[in-house]
C-alpha cells in the first residue's frame, strides 16, 4: 500500500468516526464511554495522519 493510499484510508476512517460521534451525541441514550472511546480512536487516527504528512513533507525538502 502506498503512503498516499494509506493516508486516504486513514482520512476516510477519521471522517467515519466523526460521523459516528455526531450520531451518538444526537441520541442521549448512547453511553458516554462509547463516545469517549470513539473520540480516542479518532484522535489516534488524526495523530497518525499528521505523522505521515510531516514525514512526507520532510522527505520533499
Amino acid at each position: 500500500m502506498s503512503m498516499q493510499s494509506h493516508l486516504a484510508e486513514l482520512e476516510k476512517k477519521h471522517r467515519a468516526l466523526n460521523e459516528k460521534i455526531n450520531d451518538c451525541q444526537a441520541h442521549p441514550a448512547i453511553d458516554d464511554l462509547e463516545v469517549v472511546e470513539l473520540k480516542r480512536r479518532k484522535l489516534l487516527i488524526k495523530d497518525e495522519i499528521e505523522r505521515i504528512r510531516h514525514t512526507e513533507s520532510d522527505s520533499v525538502h
